[in-house]
Protein backbone atom coordinates (compact mmCIF):
# COMPACT_ATOMS: atom_id res chain seq x y z
CA UNK A 1 0.00 0.00 0.00
CA UNK A 2 1.51 3.69 -1.20
CA UNK A 3 2.17 6.27 1.87
CA UNK A 4 0.36 9.19 1.63
CA UNK A 5 2.20 11.97 0.22
CA UNK A 6 1.75 13.69 3.33
CA UNK A 7 3.43 11.05 5.40
CA UNK A 8 6.16 10.35 3.11
CA UNK A 9 7.79 13.90 2.66
CA UNK A 10 8.43 14.55 6.41
CA UNK A 11 9.34 11.15 6.98
CA UNK A 12 12.13 11.19 3.74
CA UNK A 13 13.97 14.29 5.25
CA UNK A 14 14.41 12.52 8.55
CA UNK A 15 18.38 12.54 9.36
CA UNK A 16 20.66 10.77 11.60
CA UNK A 17 20.63 10.10 14.60
CA UNK A 18 16.99 9.12 14.13
CA UNK A 19 17.64 7.30 10.84
CA UNK A 20 20.67 5.27 9.12
CA UNK A 21 23.41 7.83 8.30
CA UNK A 22 24.36 8.61 4.98
CA UNK A 23 27.40 7.43 3.20
CA UNK A 24 29.31 9.23 0.94
CA UNK A 25 28.74 8.74 -2.82
CA UNK A 26 32.54 8.93 -3.41
CA UNK A 27 33.86 6.21 -1.02
CA UNK A 28 33.51 2.56 -1.67
CA UNK A 29 31.66 0.85 1.31
CA UNK A 30 33.34 -1.88 2.87
CA UNK A 31 32.46 -5.55 3.33
CA UNK A 32 30.42 -6.07 6.14
CA UNK A 33 32.53 -7.70 8.93
CA UNK A 34 32.52 -11.24 9.27
CA UNK A 35 31.42 -12.33 12.70
CA UNK A 36 32.04 -16.45 11.88
CA UNK A 37 34.84 -18.60 11.17
CA UNK A 38 38.24 -17.18 12.72
CA UNK A 39 36.94 -13.65 13.24
CA UNK A 40 34.73 -15.07 15.56
CA UNK A 41 34.99 -12.97 19.30
CA UNK A 42 34.97 -16.30 22.05
CA UNK A 43 36.18 -13.58 24.71
CA UNK A 44 33.01 -13.61 25.88
CA UNK A 45 33.07 -17.24 26.77
CA UNK A 46 36.06 -17.51 29.16
CA UNK A 47 34.59 -14.42 31.74
CA UNK A 48 33.90 -15.94 34.90
CA UNK A 49 30.05 -16.40 34.94
CA UNK A 50 29.93 -18.63 31.75
CA UNK A 51 33.36 -20.20 33.19
CA UNK A 52 31.26 -21.03 36.41
CA UNK A 53 28.31 -22.54 34.43
CA UNK A 54 30.55 -24.75 32.55
CA UNK A 55 32.69 -26.15 35.59
CA UNK A 56 29.15 -26.95 36.83
CA UNK A 57 28.01 -28.84 33.57
CA UNK A 58 31.44 -30.40 32.87
CA UNK A 59 31.53 -31.88 36.14
CA UNK A 60 28.14 -32.70 36.84
CA UNK A 61 26.59 -33.70 33.54
CA UNK A 62 29.48 -33.94 30.38
CA UNK A 63 31.93 -36.10 33.31
CA UNK A 64 29.66 -38.33 34.46
CA UNK A 65 27.89 -39.09 30.93
CA UNK A 66 31.52 -39.53 28.92
CA UNK A 67 32.55 -42.01 31.77
CA UNK A 68 29.21 -43.85 31.53
CA UNK A 69 29.47 -43.93 27.69
CA UNK A 70 32.69 -44.75 27.16
CA UNK A 71 34.53 -46.26 30.52
CA UNK A 72 37.76 -44.89 29.95
CA UNK A 73 41.27 -46.30 31.66
CA UNK A 74 43.25 -43.22 32.03
CA UNK A 75 47.33 -43.82 32.49
CA UNK A 76 50.01 -41.57 33.24
CA UNK A 77 48.26 -38.39 34.61
CA UNK A 78 50.89 -38.31 36.70
CA UNK A 79 53.38 -37.11 34.62
CA UNK A 80 51.17 -33.61 34.94
CA UNK A 81 52.71 -33.36 38.52
CA UNK A 82 55.91 -33.19 36.57
CA UNK A 83 54.88 -29.40 34.33
CA UNK A 84 53.53 -26.34 35.61
CA UNK A 85 50.66 -24.61 33.87
CA UNK A 86 49.76 -23.61 31.06
CA UNK A 87 50.65 -26.43 28.75
CA UNK A 88 49.70 -27.33 25.38
CA UNK A 89 48.15 -30.81 25.32
CA UNK A 90 48.06 -32.08 21.96
CA UNK A 91 45.84 -35.90 21.01
CA UNK A 92 45.21 -37.95 18.04
CA UNK A 93 41.47 -37.54 17.01
CA UNK A 94 39.26 -40.03 15.67
CA UNK A 95 35.84 -39.23 17.20
CA UNK A 96 33.20 -36.39 18.60
CA UNK A 97 33.54 -38.06 21.90
CA UNK A 98 37.38 -37.27 22.27
CA UNK A 99 37.08 -33.64 23.32
CA UNK A 100 34.67 -34.31 26.08
CA UNK A 101 36.47 -37.60 26.93
CA UNK A 102 39.84 -35.92 27.60
CA UNK A 103 38.54 -33.07 29.64
CA UNK A 104 36.78 -35.09 31.39
CA UNK A 105 39.87 -37.24 32.79
CA UNK A 106 41.53 -34.22 33.32
CA UNK A 107 42.75 -33.46 36.80
CA UNK A 108 40.81 -30.06 38.48
CA UNK A 109 43.38 -27.74 38.70
CA UNK A 110 43.97 -28.41 34.34
CA UNK A 111 40.27 -28.93 33.65
CA UNK A 112 38.68 -25.65 33.77
CA UNK A 113 41.35 -23.64 33.05
CA UNK A 114 41.96 -24.99 29.56
CA UNK A 115 40.73 -23.87 26.15
CA UNK A 116 39.66 -25.96 23.14
CA UNK A 117 41.09 -25.77 19.50
CA UNK A 118 38.24 -26.28 17.06
CA UNK A 119 38.12 -26.07 13.34
CA UNK A 120 36.65 -22.28 12.11
CA UNK A 121 35.42 -24.14 9.05
CA UNK A 122 33.07 -26.62 11.16
CA UNK A 123 32.47 -25.71 14.70
CA UNK A 124 32.55 -22.22 13.99
CA UNK A 125 30.42 -21.83 10.38
CA UNK A 126 27.19 -20.20 11.95
CA UNK A 127 26.78 -18.42 14.91
CA UNK A 128 24.42 -20.75 16.67
CA UNK A 129 27.30 -23.48 16.39
CA UNK A 130 29.97 -20.88 17.07
CA UNK A 131 27.64 -19.84 20.58
CA UNK A 132 27.00 -23.77 21.56
CA UNK A 133 30.99 -24.76 21.44
CA UNK A 134 32.62 -21.64 22.97
CA UNK A 135 30.13 -21.57 25.76
CA UNK A 136 30.12 -25.63 26.79
CA UNK A 137 34.18 -26.24 25.80
CA UNK A 138 35.76 -23.00 25.71
CA UNK A 139 36.50 -23.50 22.29
CA UNK A 140 38.01 -21.12 20.16
CA UNK A 141 38.50 -21.23 16.33
CA UNK A 142 41.29 -22.20 14.91
CA UNK A 143 42.66 -22.05 11.04
CA UNK A 144 43.16 -25.52 9.75
CA UNK A 145 43.56 -25.76 5.90
CA UNK A 146 46.04 -22.57 6.29
CA UNK A 147 48.23 -20.76 8.12
CA UNK A 148 46.25 -17.69 9.44
CA UNK A 149 47.77 -15.04 12.13
CA UNK A 150 44.58 -14.45 13.53
CA UNK A 151 44.23 -18.13 14.70
CA UNK A 152 47.93 -18.45 16.08
CA UNK A 153 48.38 -15.44 17.91
CA UNK A 154 44.60 -15.68 19.42
CA UNK A 155 46.19 -19.25 21.10
CA UNK A 156 49.48 -17.77 21.89
CA UNK A 157 47.75 -15.11 23.32
CA UNK A 158 45.74 -17.35 25.90
CA UNK A 159 48.77 -19.71 26.28
CA UNK A 160 50.13 -16.40 27.52
CA UNK A 161 47.64 -15.53 29.74
CA UNK A 162 47.66 -18.85 31.78
CA UNK A 163 45.33 -20.98 29.53
CA UNK A 164 45.86 -24.69 28.82
CA UNK A 165 45.36 -25.70 25.10
CA UNK A 166 44.51 -28.54 23.69
CA UNK A 167 44.95 -29.32 19.71
CA UNK A 168 44.60 -32.21 17.50
CA UNK A 169 47.11 -31.51 15.06
CA UNK A 170 45.77 -34.05 12.43
CA UNK A 171 43.53 -30.93 11.76
CA UNK A 172 39.88 -33.58 11.88
CA UNK A 173 38.93 -36.95 12.98
CA UNK A 174 40.52 -39.86 11.38
CA UNK A 175 37.98 -41.33 9.06
CA UNK A 176 39.31 -45.45 10.07
CA UNK A 177 40.78 -45.11 13.29
CA UNK A 178 44.50 -44.62 12.12
CA UNK A 179 46.59 -41.52 12.45
CA UNK A 180 46.74 -38.67 9.69
CA UNK A 181 49.67 -36.87 9.00
CA UNK A 182 50.52 -34.33 11.46
CA UNK A 183 50.13 -30.80 10.77
CA UNK A 184 52.51 -27.92 12.70
CA UNK A 185 50.47 -25.89 14.59
CA UNK A 186 51.32 -27.10 18.15
CA UNK A 187 54.78 -27.42 17.77
CA UNK A 188 54.99 -23.69 16.57
CA UNK A 189 52.88 -22.92 19.47
CA UNK A 190 54.92 -24.78 21.66
CA UNK A 191 58.20 -23.16 20.54
CA UNK A 192 56.69 -20.02 20.02
CA UNK A 193 55.62 -19.76 23.65
CA UNK A 194 57.82 -21.78 25.43
CA UNK A 195 55.65 -23.82 26.96
CA UNK A 196 55.84 -27.72 27.39
CA UNK A 197 53.45 -30.56 25.46
CA UNK A 198 51.82 -33.00 26.92
CA UNK A 199 50.82 -35.55 24.23
CA UNK A 200 48.03 -37.66 24.87
CA UNK A 201 46.73 -40.72 23.00
CA UNK A 202 43.41 -41.62 22.69
CA UNK A 203 41.73 -45.20 21.74
CA UNK A 204 39.01 -46.99 21.77
CA UNK A 205 37.11 -43.61 20.35
CA UNK A 206 36.49 -44.61 16.96
CA UNK A 207 34.39 -47.65 17.79
CA UNK A 208 32.54 -45.67 19.73
CA UNK A 209 31.49 -42.97 17.62
CA UNK A 210 33.35 -43.19 14.35
CA UNK A 211 33.47 -40.41 11.88
CA UNK A 212 30.21 -40.01 9.27
CA UNK A 213 27.87 -41.79 11.61
CA UNK A 214 25.68 -40.80 14.28
CA UNK A 215 24.80 -43.77 16.53
CA UNK A 216 26.77 -43.68 19.40
CA UNK A 217 27.67 -47.21 20.75
CA UNK A 218 29.17 -47.82 24.45
CA UNK A 219 32.69 -49.32 25.28
CA UNK A 220 35.98 -49.00 26.75
CA UNK A 221 38.32 -46.56 26.03
CA UNK A 222 42.02 -45.78 27.02
CA UNK A 223 43.33 -42.50 27.73
CA UNK A 224 47.11 -42.33 28.08
CA UNK A 225 49.48 -39.11 28.59
CA UNK A 226 52.95 -38.96 27.74
CA UNK A 227 56.23 -37.48 29.66
CA UNK A 228 56.07 -33.77 28.41
CA UNK A 229 57.91 -32.48 25.49
CA UNK A 230 59.72 -29.47 24.92
CA UNK A 231 61.93 -27.70 21.80
CA UNK A 232 65.26 -28.38 22.23
CA UNK A 233 67.54 -25.51 22.24
CA UNK A 234 67.62 -24.73 18.52
CA UNK A 235 65.14 -26.87 17.49
CA UNK A 236 62.85 -25.33 14.95
CA UNK A 237 58.80 -25.88 14.74
CA UNK A 238 59.18 -28.71 12.07
CA UNK A 239 61.68 -30.89 14.19
CA UNK A 240 60.24 -30.35 17.22
CA UNK A 241 56.69 -31.20 15.35
CA UNK A 242 58.24 -34.56 13.78
CA UNK A 243 59.44 -35.75 17.28
CA UNK A 244 55.49 -35.38 19.10
CA UNK A 245 54.51 -37.05 16.27
CA UNK A 246 57.48 -39.66 16.74
CA UNK A 247 56.39 -40.11 20.65
CA UNK A 248 52.46 -40.24 19.66
CA UNK A 249 52.94 -43.15 17.37
CA UNK A 250 55.01 -44.81 19.90
CA UNK A 251 51.97 -44.43 22.24
CA UNK A 252 49.74 -45.87 19.64
CA UNK A 253 52.17 -49.13 19.33
CA UNK A 254 52.14 -49.35 23.26
CA UNK A 255 48.10 -49.30 23.43
CA UNK A 256 47.87 -51.94 20.95
CA UNK A 257 50.93 -54.31 22.04
CA UNK A 258 52.51 -53.43 25.51
CA UNK A 259 55.14 -50.81 27.28
CA UNK A 260 58.22 -52.68 26.78
CA UNK A 261 57.64 -54.04 22.80
CA UNK A 262 56.72 -50.31 22.25
CA UNK A 263 59.86 -48.70 22.96
CA UNK A 264 62.44 -51.56 22.38
CA UNK A 265 60.86 -50.62 18.72
CA UNK A 266 60.91 -46.72 19.12
CA UNK A 267 64.45 -47.27 20.15
CA UNK A 268 65.63 -49.63 17.44
CA UNK A 269 63.60 -47.10 15.01
CA UNK A 270 61.48 -49.46 13.80
CA UNK A 271 58.00 -48.22 15.36
CA UNK A 272 55.02 -48.93 12.90
CA UNK A 273 53.77 -45.81 11.41
CA UNK A 274 50.56 -44.98 13.14
CA UNK A 275 48.81 -43.68 9.90
CA UNK A 276 48.55 -48.19 9.74
CA UNK A 277 49.37 -50.44 6.68
CA UNK A 278 49.03 -49.25 3.49
CA UNK A 279 46.21 -51.35 2.21
CA UNK A 280 42.58 -52.27 1.64
CA UNK A 281 39.78 -50.82 3.89
CA UNK A 282 39.24 -53.92 5.34
CA UNK A 283 42.53 -55.02 6.28
CA UNK A 284 43.33 -51.75 7.95
CA UNK A 285 40.58 -52.19 9.98
CA UNK A 286 41.53 -55.94 10.47
CA UNK A 287 44.98 -54.55 11.69
CA UNK A 288 43.70 -52.05 13.79
CA UNK A 289 41.63 -54.31 16.08
CA UNK A 290 38.58 -53.31 18.04
CA UNK A 291 39.71 -51.16 20.57
CA UNK A 292 41.82 -51.25 24.14
CA UNK A 293 39.72 -54.61 25.14
CA UNK A 294 41.92 -56.35 22.25
CA UNK A 295 45.06 -55.12 22.29
CA UNK A 296 46.47 -58.62 23.18
CA UNK A 297 45.67 -59.96 20.17
CA UNK A 298 47.12 -57.24 17.90
CA UNK A 299 50.61 -57.51 16.54
CA UNK A 300 51.85 -54.70 14.43
CA UNK A 301 54.59 -56.67 13.22
CA UNK A 302 52.38 -58.46 11.13
CA UNK A 303 51.44 -55.31 9.08
CA UNK A 304 54.59 -53.56 9.16
CA UNK A 305 56.01 -55.75 6.72
CA UNK A 306 53.26 -57.05 4.80
CA UNK A 307 51.46 -53.58 4.42
CA UNK A 308 54.64 -52.96 2.35
CA UNK A 309 53.95 -54.89 0.07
Amino acid sequence: MARPRALSAPLGRVRFPWASPTWPTGLERPAPGRRVGVDYDSAWARRYPVRLARAIVIDNLTRPLAHAVATPAVGGEEVLDLVEPPVIFVANHASHLDTPLLLSVLPLEFRHRTVVAAAADHFFDRRWKAHVWAGALNAIPIERHRVNRRSADLAAELIGEGWNLVIFPEGGRSPDGWFQPFRGGAAYLAVRSGRPVVPVHLSGTWRLLPKGTRGLRRGRTDVRFGLPLSPDRGEDARRFATRIEVTLATMADEARTDWWSAHRRSWAGTTPPATGPVAAPWRRAWALGSGPEEAEDSDPGRWAVTGRS
